[in-house]
């Protein structure tokens, strides 16, 4: 199994120029960054102790930013790298001022770029991210002797069966592991089945909040505009598909008589589907506005889209209802947490496999709600549509979060 990896990974870079290409086309890659992918870095790596984390999107860089701050403040850390492969991560990073920290895009699991890579950076210790799982580069790591942490760690069923097919391989790499910190009991039994040595059940890092982030709220104009709507919902990180769940919504209640001047919000999971989106949407019928849009708000809007990236929490100052993406397809959802903190009423499909524990939390403190199909989902938002923004004590929340936060940095610098 490894020399099938070694081989498709050498494979993968001969065609990589052409993915990177078609995907600077896409917009989805940064073309003046894109030389990050082959391990020729953009920042300098600065005398002293340098430890690595690496994060796949915005969803697990965001859940370690809290770490991020707190680590910062040691003096015994000179440098600390963030890796992730998304250029939205990327554009989210970019909105913290952190002193220590660098940012750069995840280099090709290649063996060749791999070593470069680490030659360069140098790390003293390296943390993979929830379910972050690179064979050459682990092994790499290995071969050096560098700590090798698994943070947050994440195993849903789906993978699980799918590394128990490769048994004797999966051992091979979970057993090089220095320490596993797992975000549930699900993913404690699924490390130890699969061969890692040391798993620590520590809980979910998605849980604690950022200290430093400012307050954000809408421009003058677009505020004054909201105010005189009511939202229907705010629908969070959509995927294709799920955009047709808002349009059928908003369709029902632009009918009733006693919803008058509505408007929803739409802000997909990835912004480069905006155009697409909007054309489905005025195929409705309906007519929409583009955040970034310089144009005035037409008063007779139906849809908003939200096509720029790290400001939701705006939007969700000023929702009532929150439809979190990622859930009526087979997905795993998104993390509810954020709109959860704003007072907000979480609604959801069925498929929550990556966020089960927080839901969980969640509808027993009856801040969320499933449905299965739309007709469930009407009724729900027709239920919560004319009630008051939720008032909860969220310090429970705050509270676990940074017991979770606490305890998972006093482990962690155990191994700097």
């Amino acid at each position: 199994m490894r020399l099938i990896y070694r081989v498709v990974s050498e494979l993968f870079l001969i065609i990589s120029p052409l993915i990177i290409i078609y995907r600077i086309l896409k917009g989805k890659e940064n073309l003046f960054r894109s030389t990050e992918r082959y391990a020729i870095p953009s920042k300098k790596r600065l005398p002293g102790k340098l430890i690595w984390f690496h994060c796949s999107s915005v969803g697990e860089l965001l859940s370690i930013i809290p770490l991020i701050e707190k680590l910062e403040s040691n003096s015994n850390i000179n440098q600390i790298l963030i890796t992730t492969t998304t250029l939205s991560s990327s554009k989210i990073f970019e909105k913290y001022n952190f002193k220590k920290t660098v940012h750069q895009f995840f280099p090709i699991d290649n063996n060749f770029i791999i070593k470069k890579f680490i030659n360069y950076w140098k790390p003293s210790v390296l943390f993979l991210c929830e379910s972050e799982i690179w064979p050459n580069l682990i092994n790499t790591i290995n071969k050096k002797k560098i700590n090798l942490i698994l943070l947050n760690g994440r195993m849903t069923y789906r993978s699980f069966k799918k590394w128990k097919k490769i048994d004797s391989y999966s051992r091979d790499i979970f057993q090089k592991f220095d320490y596993c910190f797992s975000q549930n009991k699900e993913t404690f039994k699924r490390l130890k089945l699969l061969g890692a040595k040391k798993i620590y059940n520590i809980g979910n890092l998605k849980f604690t909040t950022s200290k430093k982030v400012k307050a954000q709220f809408l421009n003058k104009k677009t505020n004054n505009f909201f105010k005189k709507k009511r939202i229907l919902i705010t629908a969070a990180s959509t995927h294709n598909d799920e955009e047709n769940f808002i349009i059928e919504n908003h369709l029902y209640f632009k009918k009733q008589k006693k919803t008058k001047n509505i408007i929803s919000i739409i802000a997909p999971r990835h912004i480069e589907r905006v155009n697409e989106i909007k054309k489905y949407i005025e195929n409705a019928s309906l007519k929409t506005h583009l955040y970034s849009s310089k144009q005035k708000i037409d008063n007779n809007v139906d849809i908003f889209i939200v096509d720029t990236y790290g400001e939701l929490n705006k939007f969700y100052k000023i929702s009532n209802i929150v439809f979190m993406g990622g859930s009526l397809i087979k997905h795993g959802g998104q993390n509810p947490l954020e709109p959860s903190k704003f007072g907000c009423k979480i609604i959801h499909g069925p498929n929550i496999d990556n966020f089960t524990e927080i839901y969980k939390k969640l509808n027993k403190m009856k801040i969320s709600n499933v449905f299965s199909n739309y007709k469930e989902g009407i009724k729900i938002i027709e239920k919560s549509l004319y009630k008051k923004r939720l008032i909860f004590d969220n310090k429970k929340i705050m509270k676990y979060g940074a017991k979770i936060l606490n305890t998972t940095y006093f482990e962690i610098i155990k191994f700097i």
